[in-house]
């Protein structure tokens, strides 16, 4: 009786079989899909580097000032997304300030992104 249930559940597979067929009508193979999922995750983990440093960035660089409108004009931390004439409004401010505010930001936090790493665009 063991011997039955352990050979049903010990089938080999290979890598190389065919496992089915793509849009095209191309075999494929559990590599294929193995890969594909290795990429998948690779990238994955390089965004998940990537908000972490955009957060220090956006921690460390930033005014109070200029998190109060990167936040509220991004819907950042579960904010909703707001126009620079409403986030003006609400700030008691012009809307060309907030302009000059969210510019100057964003190159603030360009830079804490990409100096100190080497990355490029």
């Amino acid at each position: 009786m063991m011997f039955r249930t352990g050979k049903k559940f010990s089938r080999e597979v290979s890598i190389y079989d065919p496992i089915g067929a793509d849009k095209d009508g191309e075999t494929v193979s559990l590599l294929d899909v193995l890969e594909a999922t290795d990429r998948e995750v690779l990238e994955t983990v390089i965004i998940k580097q990537d908000v972490r440093c955009l957060y220090e960035a956006y921690r460390e660089n930033l005014t109070e000032m200029e998190q109060t409108v990167i936040r509220m004009r991004y819907g950042l931390f579960g904010t909703k997304e707001h126009t620079q004439r409403e986030i003006a409004e609400q700030l008691g401010i012009s809307r060309s300030y907030v302009s000059r505010i969210e510019k100057r930001a964003v190159g603030h936090m360009r830079e804490a992104f990409y100096e100190p790493a080497g990355n490029t665009l």
